[in-house]
């Protein structure tokens, strides 16, 4: 297969260059050179290659430059930056521009072998995805996100671009805000969507078993291995592995991890043979990586790897906008889910939820209007059946002014009384929102507030 495919090397250092040339062709490769970024866009742009393997620092013209022109003409080539170690962040940023990968110098020629090879077992995966893509191009699948803000429509633009690419993606934010919704949306509009999201809470297992959950074991590994277990690495090959709470992996699994992002293949727990893996990541973390990295509790170079593209969760109290549309979604949801008849929420219900400041965010609000749900005895939520700090007790707590007769005695006339006086009490005395609440017309209620001696 390597003999059809056709590499260019870039690089100033020709003695570099010559070598590498010498190295692919003996691993049966095509190879071409260039001695500059400016000859390397004229290259390209009179034949076809398959491969670029190219140098950040060149004295004509950067790498980065030449990147972009190359990305420019023909998008769909893929590109590998070489930088030494220092320049780390330069080949971030180079990923970011579109570079598939970088490699660090001295290179390591396993690794630069092994990442020749994942690139072309990409670029045939983007090439069978082509029409998708343009499918996705035209449409947007939400996955279950709702909002309509300025926050949440520039973020889910960037979803969309990322969504079509190759890039490890980095999901930061505040929890509660929904990162694993997002982690779908990537999925569900990626060129692997027909291929499996498997998810991974790295927060909830101990560093063995996380290990194991991970890489997979082989039978006899470890006390109960009773046979061998392909891990969530291997369940998602050909498509995307989300790791959640990234941040809480020991320094010991982070190496591990390292690894497999770098080389595409891992061993199984208590096992020799090296399994390769296609997998996507995407990661998220409701912590601050930089400071973690500064504190040196997460490893700097693992950082890069996973930050080549971040998505930051705006929290629910900077887009209060969209509070409306998640509660509404919410009750749709819990209404379906408990068999109740809840129409909606009182004016004075919603006014309350926009003034909450929300720390547990977009999870707190499910939860709310979950509670509020299952608790309620009326069509509409109001204030009281939401159960916020600073809202009014609820309208069936004991204390209440007028408490509904529950005794057998008690006369239907007089349970009927005391609940449409109640019901006028939580409406704040609108009798149109009286009647609303209780299912009967205005005329009715007229009818019997008069019987009651509360209208003339």
């Amino acid at each position: 297969m390597t003999a059809k495919v056709h590499i260019l090397v870039v690089d100033d250092d020709q003695a570099h260059a010559t070598m590498l040339k010498t190295l692919l062709a003996g691993w049966g490769y095509r190879v071409s050179t260039a001695g500059d970024g400016d000859q390397a866009l004229e290259r390209v742009r009179q034949q076809a290659f398959d491969l670029v393997l190219m140098d950040i620092r060149m004295l004509k013209m950067s790498g980065i430059e030449a990147l972009e022109g190359i990305k420019t003409h023909n998008p769909s080539i893929p590109v590998v930056m070489m930088t030494a170690y220092s320049s780390v962040a330069t080949a971030v940023a180079a990923l970011k521009k579109g570079a598939y990968d970088y490699l660090t110098k001295p290179l390591d020629f396993e690794e630069l072998r092994l990442t020749l090879e994942r690139a072309m077992d990409h670029r045939q995966l983007k090439a069978e995805n082509a029409a998708l893509r343009e499918q996705l191009a035209g449409g947007f699948n939400r996955t279950g996100i709702v909002g309509r803000s300025q926050a949440m429509v520039q973020l889910l633009e960037s979803v969309r671009q990322v969504a079509a690419s190759e890039a490890t993606v980095l999901i930061t934010g505040e929890s509660g805000t929904g990162k694993e919704l997002i982690a779908g949306a990537i999925h569900a509009n990626s060129p692997r969507r027909e291929a499996p999201l498997v998810k991974v809470n790295c927060a909830a297992l101990t560093e063995t078993l996380l290990e194991s959950e991970l890489f997979g074991h082989e039978k006899g590994a470890f006390t109960g291995a009773h046979r061998s277990k392909n891990g969530r690495f291997q369940q998602a090959h050909g498509g995307i592995l989300f790791l959640d709470e990234v941040s809480e992996m020991s320094p010991a699994m982070q190496v591990k991890l390292l690894r497999v992002l770098q080389e595409g293949e891992l061993t199984r727990v208590g096992g020799e043979t090296v399994i390769r893996v296609d997998v996507r990541i995407v990661a998220a973390t409701n912590k601050e990586l930089l400071q973690e990295v500064s504190s040196g509790r997460f490893r700097e170079d693992l950082y890069y790897r996973l930050n080549v593209v971040a998505l930051k969760m705006p929290p629910l109290r900077m887009h209060r906008e969209d509070i409306p549309l998640l509660a509404q979604h919410f009750l749709t949801q819990m209404v379906a889910k408990n068999q109740k008849p809840i129409k909606g929420f009182t004016p004075r219900a919603m006014d309350q939820l926009l003034k909450h400041n929300w720390p547990g965010n977009v999870r707190e609000l499910m939860n709310v209007v979950e509670r509020a749900v299952v608790m309620t005895r009326g069509e509409y939520l109001d204030v009281r059946d939401l159960d916020l700090p600073g809202a009014p007790e609820r309208a069936d707590h004991p204390d209440s002014e007028l408490e509904a007769p529950t005794t057998a005695d008690s006369s239907l006339e007089e349970v009927e009384r005391v609940t449409i006086l109640k019901t006028l009490d939580a409406a704040g005395g609108n009798k149109s929102e009286t009647a609303r609440r209780l299912g009967i017309t205005r005329r009715t209620l007229h009818k019997k507030l008069k019987k009651y001696g509360v209208m003339p």
